[in-house]
């Protein structure tokens, strides 16, 4: 959910990290990147320069790793890039496992950055939005914090707390103030034949953030030669606890900084979504046919925007999208959930996952008072869409709702998919 090396940021940092255009060139925020070819040849010289000089060589197997910067703590950042033998790019921060930049081919060759996320770490600590991270221990919307587990209750810390008469929002969104995502995790580079992975760990303690259970959790993700990425989530407890991670990363197939969504097309591969209260806390499952939530069929993200404005009960949630969409398929069976197309580059993308639920988020709060990693450049309303493959929200109150307990001896596991192509 890549970019040379820029002085500015070294300055502000006091040290290099991966900069914020393509590997081969800087181009202006809208123009095309390198070619394929240009990227083959780059990686071949690339690899000439491992072999002779050790800080190329990053950790392991050639995945170069570099300083990314200090959290406010004082705590040291290192930020992981991974790529495929197929084009496309990632660099990946052990700070929450984010996904700060992720580059792929357009229909003709060229590279751009489709993923909304921020230079440094001190943006990420400061900006909000979830961007480009792992979300745990639970993510999503526990409504007032609170659940019953064994007979005992327990409540979590209140970090979306917006109770108005209108918006009554108060509730555990993204497992608390200090969730997984404000975590430093520790990183082991993985070199599989052409698959370059990371495999990043972390243990969270019993009573953390108000969860029950030391919860050891394993995220790998992994880069394959045919342009996918992969996430595999494991994690395992000690007590019986509540687990449901996902990832937060927005999504601009046209390139991140290049304006809004609206126009890019989206096909979901469900036929209910979750109907909410003001405060975005579930009620019941609703077909999706006849409503703005139809994406039965692929179409741009912005068609259904009257539909969305003329629907009462979305008020208080910007008349936009903020929801649940319940997947067809088997829990546990690895199938498509999404596929999102860009008409102008060509650019496609598909998540296949094995979680029952996906929510999408369409970045209607966001302004173009936040800064994009282009330089001078800045976001702007629906500059991209969250698509988070997970359980549904809030159901450790939901015994109708698949499960999200985990109990000692159990693992849990889950499996997603992100398919880049291109359609010409």
């Amino acid at each position: 959910m890549k970019r040379i090396m820029t002085t500015v940021l070294a300055a502000a940092c006091g040290i290099a990290c991966m900069a914020q255009e393509t590997p081969a060139q800087a181009p202006a925020p809208k123009a095309a990147g390198p070619k394929i070819d240009a990227q083959r040849a780059e990686r071949m010289q690339r690899a000439r320069m491992e072999r002779r000089s050790p800080m190329m060589r990053g950790m392991r197997g050639g995945i170069e790793a570099r300083p990314f910067g200090k959290l406010a703590d004082g705590k040291e950042t290192t930020i992981y890039r991974l790529k495929g033998v197929g084009g496309i790019i990632l660099d990946i921060t052990d700070y929450g496992g984010r996904l700060v930049r992720c580059y792929a081919p357009d229909k003709y060759g060229n590279l751009a950055d489709v993923t909304l996320g921020w230079n440094t770490p001190g943006e990420y600590e400061t900006l909000g939005f979830s961007m480009g991270t792992l979300i745990g221990r639970y993510g999503n919307r526990i409504a007032d914090g609170k659940f019953k587990l064994d007979g005992k209750e327990y409540q979590l810390p209140i970090n979306e707390d917006k109770k108005t008469e209108a918006t009554q929002r108060h509730c555990n969104l993204h497992g608390g103030p200090e969730g997984w995502d404000k975590k430093v995790w520790k990183a082991r580079p993985l070199r599989m034949g052409p698959i370059q992975g990371l495999e990043l760990t972390y243990i969270s303690k019993d009573g953390e953030m108000g969860f029950p259970g030391t919860v050891t959790c394993k995220v790998t993700y992994k880069v394959r030669p045919d342009n996918v990425w992969t996430i595999d989530y494991e994690a395992t407890t000690d007590k019986t606890t509540v687990i449901n991670p996902t990832h937060h990363s927005y999504w601009n197939l046209a390139g991140e900084s290049s304006g809004n969504v609206l126009k890019q097309e989206l096909q979901i591969f469900a036929d209910e979504y979750t109907q909410t209260t003001p405060g975005l806390i579930p009620t019941k499952n609703a077909p999706v046919k006849g409503t703005g939530f139809d994406f039965t069929q692929l179409r741009p993200i912005g068609a259904k925007a009257d539909l969305m404005k003329a629907d009462k009960s979305l008020a208080a949630m910007d008349n936009w999208y903020d929801h649940n969409f319940v997947l067809r398929g088997e829990a546990g069976k690895l199938k498509k959930a999404v596929k999102m197309r860009d008409p102008a580059s060509g650019r496609t993308m598909e998540i296949w996952t094995t979680e029952p639920c996906m929510q999408m988020y369409g970045a209607q709060n966001m302004t173009d008072a936040v800064p994009a990693k282009a330089a001078g450049r800045h976001l702007c309303q629906f500059a991209g869409v969250a698509l988070e493959t997970q359980h549904a929200p809030d159901s450790p109150n939901r015994p109708d709702f698949p499960s999200t307990v985990l109990k000692p001896g159990d693992t849990f596991k889950s499996h997603t998919e992100y398919r880049f192509g291109v359609e010409k």
